[in-house]
């Protein structure tokens, strides 16, 4: 797990230098189909670090994991990201992953394989759910121009 971990945190030092340049008025423009701005990618993508940094601290105390689905579109706008400043976004999002990245680094190993089903998914593993954390975050920070999908 301590590379994946080091790899998180490559990302987001990476990641974080481009979405700085990005300014206030570029951050609020749509950018993806269906509308979705910089902002809003990137508050779904603080909700995902909120909610896998539950997911990875919980399955690592419990036999079992049953967490509930996520709602990204509800979650975005109930939390108001459009209103939230671009640097006060930029900073949470690159700070929380920092620290997801020492969680993943100190996941026990003998916890790695605990099952976890998220809504009505199928059970995973809590190495997938950490591995996936990594794939899904890089997917929507090439969407937003801040890293090649690939990267890492």
């Amino acid at each position: 797990m301590k590379e994946l971990s080091e790899k998180l945190t490559q990302a987001v030092e990476s990641a974080q230098s481009v979405l700085r340049q990005v300014t206030e008025t570029e951050s609020n423009k749509p950018v993806l189909s269906g509308g979705w701005s910089r902002k809003q990618v990137l508050g779904h993508l603080i909700d995902s670090a909120s909610n896998n940094h539950q997911r990875f601290v919980r399955a690592s105390l419990q036999a079992s994991l049953d967490f509930p689905g996520y709602d990204q579109d509800g979650c975005v706008r109930v939390q108001g990201v459009e209103e939230a400043e671009w640097p006060l976004l930029v900073a949470l999002w690159g700070n929380y992953n920092r620290y997801l990245a020492h969680v993943i680094a100190h996941l026990p190993a003998s916890k790695l394989e605990t099952p976890c089903r998220i809504g009505s998914d199928e059970p995973v593993t809590l190495r997938f759910l950490a591995e996936d954390y990594l794939k899904h975050m890089l997917h929507h920070l090439g969407q937003i121009g801040a890293a090649a999908p690939q990267s890492y």
